[in-house]
């Protein structure tokens, strides 16, 4: 085992308690040695709870402590980029939560420092280490699936608005609605299947029809801080169609409130050998052999994945140099490239070249 990695964390809200702090309290490499917050208690309960020394509730004081290797950034989508150039700058690896940044511009300063610094940025991508996601890669890199040329993806949610009226529902501060916080998943996923293609074209539309409404059926409504009489100015459901130097392209749908039956996720992948299909966590696969139609569905067990901490563990190999980076900066670019532009094609009616 290498030396242990001391850990701060900036933000320490609902996503960082049920979805990371175990695997890094629980990791053999990691102590958790400081927790910021602008929320002083928030943090201070945490600490108390867990034995951590240090409270800060400015991230610039955490990272003059001198003695932090990593950072784990939690905050609103808004201050992702500035913190974590400020890490970077400071020497100190950084894993954060999705999305990378707000614009493409704050992505390529995250890009640019990290290369400058030589350490680690890495961005949240969970469903990249799901069983299913792993087993579908594994499956199309051994050249089962032949040319992927096109495919759909989206989350739609009957009613699951995260913390309506606060930083979630702010454009200012979450940078939009579903597109960004659920987009960034499944476009990402649909994208390492299909091997990286440059995005060179996008048309979308956006729609926001349930600001006011109170009723929630998603235990994901439950994350961000909800304000009565707050903003509300981002999209509910988005829209799209992707373009990419290949030929290749992707549909999108993502929606916090929309009438369908019911929540779900979904991915379909066309190739010339294969098709795939990966419905709510179900893989199968569609192709022909000895001149029939066959269906596939892998057989992956009962054993459950926890897909956030399979991705920190993840990062800690590369920082440990044990692994290569399975994600790397760029795609955090071309990812905030293809949500600027989606945006910004939603506003003007028209496709948007890249």
């Amino acid at each position: 085992m290498s030396r242990k990695l001391k850990l701060g964390v900036v933000g320490t809200g609902n996503i960082f308690r049920s979805a990371h702090l175990s695997t890094w309290l629980e990791h053999p490499e990691i102590e958790v040695v400081a927790l910021c917050d602008v929320v002083q208690e928030r943090a201070q309960k945490l600490a108390d709870e867990h034995g951590i020394a240090l409270v800060y509730t400015d991230y610039r004081e955490l990272l003059r402590h001198g003695d932090i290797d990593a950072i784990d950034i939690c905050t609103p989508n808004l201050y992702h980029s500035e913190v974590a150039v400020a890490a970077l700058k400071a020497g100190i690896h950084v894993f954060c939560e999705k999305p990378d940044a707000v614009s493409p511009e704050k992505a390529e300063e995250m890009a640019e420092a990290a290369a400058a610094s030589g350490k680690v940025l890495m961005t949240m991508r969970n469903n990249r280490f799901t069983l299913a996601s792993q087993y579908l890669k594994r499956y199309i890199n051994e050249g089962h699936m032949g040319e992927i040329y096109t495919g759909r993806c989206g989350w739609l949610r009957r009613r699951g608005i995260p913390g309506k009226g606060g930083w979630f529902t702010t454009k200012e501060l979450s940078g939009g609605g579903p597109l960004i916080d659920l987009g960034v998943h499944y476009i990402d996923l649909a994208l390492w299947m299909m091997g990286n293609p440059k995005p060179v074209a996008v048309s979308g539309a956006t729609y926001c029809k349930f600001a006011g409404t109170d009723l929630s059926d998603s235990e994901h409504s439950q994350f961000g801080e909800k304000k009565e009489e707050g903003t509300f100015n981002v999209e509910d459901l988005a829209t799209g169609f992707i373009r990419f130097d290949n030929n290749a392209t992707l549909q999108i749908e993502f929606s916090w409130a929309s009438n369908v039956q019911e929540e779900g996720t979904f991915l379909e992948l066309r190739g010339t050998k294969a098709g795939a299909s990966l419905m709510k966590g179900e893989l199968k696969m569609f192709g022909e052999t000895a001149g029939q139609l066959v269906n596939i569905q892998p057989i992956l067990g009962n054993r459950t994945v926890d897909a956030h901490g399979e991705h920190i563990k993840h990062f800690v190999q590369v920082v440990q140099g044990r692994e290569e980076p399975i994600l790397i900066p760029q795609h955090g670019v071309d990812m905030i490239k293809i949500l600027t532009a989606l945006y910004r094609s939603a506003d003007l009616g028209a496709e948007v070249r890249l």
